[in-house]
């Protein structure tokens, strides 16, 4: 591959994300252009960015996700290089392709790549080819085999679309009574989402861990093996926290699934950040799940462990330069993400957009904040909630709960509902401490009514008039830099409740 210098990058994408990229961008010594709706105009990453441009209304559909538009912001700034950062169009295989038509470099895999790790049914069959272990499964079932397939594999089973991710259409079915309208149901929401209604069935694996293992490849078949992240505390297959390393898996575990995770990688030339995903069975064995093929969300927790920067390993692969010292690059410590977000987890966890009228981010040894937003701001009501991600290192696992404990206890975040709470309650829990956890156990607590809930609610107007009044009335303000305002609890001589802002 021939090196390929790369002199401006745009970041198509927005909040935490487009921040973290473009303060890498910076530290390369390379300029960088964000594009942004209209709604994200005094966002924290417009700030960051050395140009943007406003490519259209908050809808997704007419500005992050318009191929069309985010090509010619690339066209007028001059931008040679593409980072499409996580969700929104950094999965589709149509616009890398756009994007390297157009002439210019896709810092992420090859289309190919994305169009076959993509579609589950032709992952599966690339893992098997690659000697990687798979669940016991028939693949793009169609509705008369539905009924013989499933007792060929045995109840509890899983139903899940061969498109997408992040959860949407997968089932749990039990017997054959439910599996007709299990079917049915998961392939309306996998038409709707991805506009592809074919079905995985699988046999459920219970209790089981999600561990998954991130690579890097040169695109020229080298790839390398950055660990494995415990990602097993979910809610309906959405990822709440996650740590590097698993406190589950041994070494000798650990070389068995980076090897997989590598000879899978090498078979498809893999070019770029990616993750393997795996189902870790109590009986040890792992079986692959699907392979990411972006940056992860958690991508964070491999970064303090290995003391890597993963935006600039993908800038070095996109540049043409190989792998370098990720090849060699060692473990040292553990590392904890909690991802908090805009929404009510004693409501159903239902998103809870607005002003955000004090941000107040924990400082400290072993503490990196990516947030969305910086002092104070707003989470929209088009996107998704995420405020930020707290990551915490420490020397080892009980070093780094302590640590993400603390941090937790010190960040503020006032003005609207938040997970805060829900997320000091789990770091306390008998069964976090000691690592004695599956994908069920959240949900299971949920469910038996042990999340203890948040404080007492304020219902003080006064607090509420004083907060809007420290963001200028609530009148829009051009912002030139970070924002710190006065509490209004100090203000008004108002009781600080336990709970979110505590």
């Amino acid at each position: 591959m021939t090196e390929r210098p790369i002199e401006k990058v745009l970041v198509a994408n927005r909040g935490e994300i487009a921040a973290r990229i473009l303060r890498s961008l910076r530290e390369e010594g390379i300029a960088s252009v964000a594009v942004a709706s209209e709604v994200d105009r005094d966002a924290l990453f417009v700030r960051l960015a050395d140009e943007v441009v406003f490519i259209g209304p908050a809808a997704p559909q007419a500005s992050y996700l318009s191929v069309d538009r985010i090509l010619a912001a690339a066209e007028s700034t001059g931008a040679d290089a593409i980072h499409p950062g996580y969700g929104f169009l950094a999965e589709r295989a149509d616009f890398a392709e756009a994007v390297e038509r157009a002439g210019l470099v896709f810092i992420g895999p090859t289309p190919t790549s994305i169009a076959l790790m993509g579609d589950k049914s032709r992952a599966m069959e690339a893992a098997m080819e690659a000697g990687v272990p798979v669940l016991p499964g028939r693949r793009d079932v169609k509705d008369p085999e539905l009924a013989e397939a499933a007792k060929d594999l045995g109840f509890p089973l899983l139903i899940k679309p061969s498109a997408g991710g992040g959860g949407k259409g997968m089932r749990r079915v039990d017997s054959l009574e439910v599996l007709e309208e299990a079917a049915s149901q998961a392939r309306r929401e996998a038409k709707a989402a991805f506009g592809d209604d074919r079905l995985i069935l699988e046999r459920w694996v219970h209790p089981a861990r999600h561990i998954e293992v991130q690579v890097v490849g040169d695109g020229r078949g080298a790839v390398a093996a950055l660990g494995e992240r415990e990602c097993s505390l979910q809610r309906r297959h959405q990822k709440i926290l996650e740590e590097c390393p698993s406190a589950v898996v041994s070494p000798a575990l650990r070389e068995r699934l980076q090897d997989a995770a590598v000879r899978l990688g090498e078979a498809v030339k893999y070019r770029g950040a990616g993750t393997v995903e795996f189902l870790l069975a109590p009986d040890g064995a792992f079986y692959f799940l699907e392979m990411n093929t972006r940056l992860q969300v958690e991508h964070p927790v491999t970064e303090m462990v290995y003391g890597v920067d993963l935006v600039r390993a993908q800038l070095a692969v996109a540049r043409g330069e190989g792998l370098g010292a990720l090849l060699s690059a060692t473990p040292r410590g553990h590392a904890i993400e909690l991802r908090l977000y805009a929404e009510a987890p004693e409501r159903g966890f239902l998103p809870t957009p607005g002003e955000v009228w004090r941000f107040l981010e924990p400082k400290g040894p072993g503490i990196r904040m990516d947030a969305a937003l910086e002092g104070a701001g707003s989470v929209p009501p088009d996107y998704d909630p995420m405020v930020g991600k707290l990551v915490v290192w420490g020397s080892d696992r009980a070093q780094a709960v302590q640590r993400a404990r603390r941090a937790l206890d010190e960040t503020q975040l006032m003005g609207l509902e938040s997970n805060l709470d829900f997320l000091r309650a789990i770091l306390r829990t008998p069964w976090f401490e000691g690592a004695d956890f599956h994908t069920g156990t959240v949900e299971g607590w949920i469910e038996a009514g042990e999340f203890p809930g948040p404080g007492a609610p304020i219902d003080d107007e006064l607090l509420i008039l004083a907060a809007r009044a420290l963001r200028g009335g609530g009148r829009r303000r051009e912002s030139t830099g970070p924002q710190r305002f006065p509490d209004p609890f100090e203000i008004l001589g108002a009781e600080r409740p336990m709970g979110e802002g505590s």
